[in-house]
């Protein structure tokens, strides 16, 4: 099973709680703006993800999320 993992920059406040938590230290903030004049969260090391969902868990405004994506698998013959 392959995941995603998703911020969403404009949603993001900057608050820094997820860069704080994540184990893995994927997590940094960007030194650039979003549209409401916050340095919002990015993925500075993103083949280091684990997808243990702390992040996710510890955002307040839900900018974060990992969601699971479907494989394509080819069709059995009938």
């Amino acid at each position: 099973m392959a995941y995603k993992h998703y911020i969403d920059s404009n949603r993001c406040k900057g608050c820094g709680l997820c860069v704080a938590v994540c184990p893995k230290k994927v997590l940094e903030l960007s030194e650039e703006i979003n549209t409401k004049s916050y340095f919002p969260v990015y993925q500075a090391r993103p083949e280091d993800c684990i997808f243990c969902a702390t992040c996710c868990i510890m955002c307040p405004d839900m900018a974060v999320t990992i969601t699971e994506e479907i494989e394509d698998r080819p069709k059995q013959p009938a």
